[in-house]
């Protein structure tokens, strides 16, 4: 069992920046399918972006061009670059996990591990 905890949120003018991050115990990055997910008030989790072990990634139309995953397999992080916040980015983000398979979609109930969020506010 793998667990992970989000960090990086906060609150950011529309337009910038922010890289969220995900540590990991329990099990290495290398050897799971990573999922980003948000849920704003409201609305259903959405996915933003999944990558699987080979580094296959899918991106939600929303966020494609402006959203990216990296991981830094040394420190066991990975990370959600955001750039050109909107303020419709305006959600709780959350990291998942789930060892390793080459199909990873773009769905949270595939994902068996699940951090506590952090929470990301995009002000117009």
């Amino acid at each position: 069992q793998v667990q992970l905890v989000e960090s990086g949120g906060g609150l950011v003018q529309a337009g910038g920046s922010l890289r969220l991050s995900c540590t990991a115990s329990g099990l290495t990055f290398a050897d799971l399918n990573v999922g980003w997910f948000r849920q704003a008030p409201g609305k259903e989790r959405e996915g933003v972006a999944v990558t699987n072990v080979y580094g296959t990634t899918t991106y939600a139309d929303s966020v494609k061009g402006r959203f990216s995953i990296s991981r830094d397999n040394a420190k066991n992080i990975q990370f959600l670059q955001m750039n050109s916040l909107k303020p419709e980015d305006t959600a709780m983000y959350y990291c998942a996990a789930r060892t390793s398979a080459s199909w990873c979609p773009l769905v949270g109930s595939y994902f068996t591990s699940w951090g506590q969020g952090t929470q990301v506010t995009v002000s117009s």
